[in-house]
């Protein structure tokens, strides 16, 4: 058994370390590492202003699912099986539907409904699928492998060729991700991220509901057995008794009013390794802390634990205490850091607060130097605040911190000196200003810096590049026997409001605009910036996104001052950056070299998904989904589209 253990491991490693091109896009975000970069570069920047599309699929989904369709949004980023698993391209839908299609034409091969259950208020959204192939068992039915987990908390096996439900795994191919003593309420907590497989054990983090109230489902992560379904182990955030390592920083109190500290995030994996990286989020309820004094140890982490056990290798909190819903949003990076003519295998993690922070992947020495600094300690009654929070202090910011009076932006000089008389009013001691029941600014707000589309690396030049939000918000809190109800993560533009059930005090939270419904800060108010990060020195930084289409009336023209994004970039050996993510309908492609735009494209309704691509026949495909997104108010949609560089004729 250890001879064909160690066999096994050392496949695993072996397939972990084949270059992409080998492969072509098995995995979420091309590689189990995260690194969304593609060898391939047919498609080039001498020749991307020939881009065309090649395919379009629509799921259907817009017409079955019209009425839930304003809740959802189309995050899929498809994945191209090898072909001893079908050669299929594979994708769930907002509504959790397995789709594959033939990767050239766009045609549809195979469907799997899983029939979620809709009740509930969480959005609906699935951002993919993983794939997995049993050594022990190829050539047979389920021995190519796709997961998927679900808006109603199960996880899912097909048979990669034809999306049959595997019958060996769990209970005739599915497993419930909770106990009857977990119990589940529709809408409480599900799965958005893809799983991750690491040595045949197959791991699942949890999107929970936010802001609602105080108590809500703890952020355990699970692992099971591919083959079987079978638990293997699992990781409590939140400490379940005193024997926990971090029990500390969670008082008896503490575990039962909150909840949480989950990983809705991508995972990543190195198998060579054994170790597993996991992000995780704030605690609840988000805002307020009261609750849960101390530093609520391993949410807002990032957690590394070994893929065979789960026990804990290391972890570091990027935010001690949250109250700002600072979850740790992307997929962390498992990269080579080139340093003094040697490779260090590294860890990149990306965060809200727009911080860039480097680990050694096995240790979780801080590759560039991370210092405590004192942050301020204004709060509402009852609060606990910690003295200093982490920051990365020799790698480039991804945003600006500071707003003030002087700095107000505004179209003339009438709406600009308004929006200087309402930041002079606000709460505003820089990063980690807390909320009170005074408006405080929030730079930046729960969208981040950073958020889940997280950032792409091109091993070989140490480039770094990232879609960063930096828009300002104004929140407070209000009393709840004074406050208005409102909606549960309303569109963007408009005011939330929600009241935390168990605490007293409901959030508010609205963008910082001028009369004339712009933002009081200086665009950019999104950003595409790419880093070197061997020397930590900015590259380039640009624009992203226009906001013509945001304006009471549509306009002719592109204003290219950036708009809130979510979604990520692909990069490309073809010096190519691709990316949707903004609220204006366009996929674009910018030169790696210079940051400048070099095509773009209008689609149906926005992508607020990550691109991949693959070569096949000869011809390489740039793949987007475009489906809109719930927090966007504007058209929604359900297509797949492909573009390629048109085919010479004969």
């Amino acid at each position: 058994m250890k001879i064909q253990r160690a066999t096994l491991l050392l496949l695993g490693a072996c397939l972990a370390t084949l270059p992409v091109a080998a492969q072509d896009w098995p995995y979420y975000r091309g590689d189990q590492g995260g690194s969304g970069f593609s060898p391939h570069q047919q498609i080039s920047s001498d020749n991307v202003g020939g881009l065309a599309v090649a395919w379009q699929y629509r799921s259907g989904e817009a017409e079955t699912f019209a009425e839930q369709l304003p809740h959802s949004a189309l995050e899929a980023t498809p994945i191209l099986l090898p072909e001893a698993a079908g050669g299929h391209l594979v994708f769930c839908t907002a509504f959790n539907q397995v789709i594959a299609l033939n990767p050239e034409t766009g045609v549809e091969r195979w469907r799997f409904d899983p029939k979620i259950s809709l009740a509930g208020d969480r959005p609906f959204k699935c951002r993919g699928v993983s794939w997995w192939a049993d050594s022990a068992n190829d050539g047979e039915q389920c021995g190519q492998r796709i997961f998927t987990a679900t808006h109603d908390r199960r996880l899912i096996a097909l048979d990669a060729r034809n999306g049959k439900l595997c019958a060996g795994f769990g209970n005739k191919g599915t497993v419930k991700l909770y106990t009857d003593e977990e119990g589940f309420v529709p809408g409480d907590i599900g799965s958005v991220s893809p799983p991750v497989v690491i040595n045949n054990t197959i791991i699942v983090g949890s999107a929970v509901v936010d802001f609602v109230r105080a108590h809500t489902p703890r952020g355990t992560v699970k692992a099971f057995d591919a083959r079987s379904g079978a638990l293997r182990w699992q990781f409590e955030p939140i400490p379940l008794d005193a024997t926990a390592p971090n029990a500390g920083q969670w008082p008896v109190d503490a575990v039962a009013a909150s909840g949480g500290a989950n990983a809705w995030a991508p995972l990543s994996v190195d198998e060579a390794r054994d170790l597993v990286f996991i992000p995780t989020g704030a605690p609840s309820p988000d805002y307020y802390g009261a609750l849960r004094p101390g530093d609520n140890r391993y949410a807002n982490s990032l957690v590394v634990l070994r893929g065979s056990t789960g026990k804990m290798v290391w972890n570091f909190q990027f935010v001690h205490h949250d109250v700002w819903d600072y979850d740790t949003p992307a997929q962390p990076m498992l990269i080579d850091l080139h340093r003094s003519g040697k490779s260090i295998p590294a860890v990149v993690q990306l965060t809200k607060q727009g911080f860039v922070f480097v680990f050694h992947r096995e240790t979780g020495e801080p590759l560039f130097p991370i210092l405590e600094k004192p942050v301020p300690q204004l709060a509402v009654t009852g609060e606990h605040l910690s003295p200093t929070q982490p920051a990365s202090t020799e790698l480039p910011l991804l945003l600006n911190h500071e707003l003030n009076a002087e700095s107000a932006w505004g179209l003339t000089p009438w709406d600009r000196g308004v929006c200087a008389k309402k930041i002079a009013g606000l709460n505003n001691q820089g990063l980690f200003t807390a909320l009170t029941e005074s408006p405080t600014l929030m730079l930046p707000g729960s969208l981040g810096g950073a958020n889940w589309g997280g950032g792409v690396f091109w091993p070989e030049r140490q480039q770094l590049v990232v879609n960063v939000n930096t828009a300002p918000f104004v929140g407070y809190l209000k009393p709840t026997s004074s406050a208005e109800t409102g909606e549960h993560l309303p569109p963007a533009g408009k005011t939330m409001r929600i009241t935390m059930a168990g605490t007293p005090y409901t959030v508010v939270v609205e963008s910082l605009l001028s009369p004339l419904g712009i933002p009081c800060s200086e665009p950019p108010w999104g950003k595409l910036m790419a880093i070197d990060l061997a020397k930590g020195e900015v590259l380039w930084q640009k624009p992203l996104g226009s906001v013509h289409e945001m304006a009471p009336l549509p306009l002719p023209f592109d204003i290219n001052w950036g708009t809130p994004n979510l979604g990520g970039a692909l990069m490309t050996a073809g010096n190519l950056v691709f990316i949707g993510a903004t609220m204006d309908r366009r996929f674009r492609a910018f030169s790696a070299d210079s940051g400048e735009m070099l095509w773009q494209h209008t689609l149906p309704v926005d992508a607020t998904a990550s691109p991949m691509t693959y070569q096949r026949g000869g011809r390489q495909y740039v793949v987007i989904a475009a489906g809109g997104h719930h927090m966007y108010q504007r058209s929604m949609g359900d297509y797949i589209i492909a573009f390629a560089l048109p085919t010479k004729s004969k």
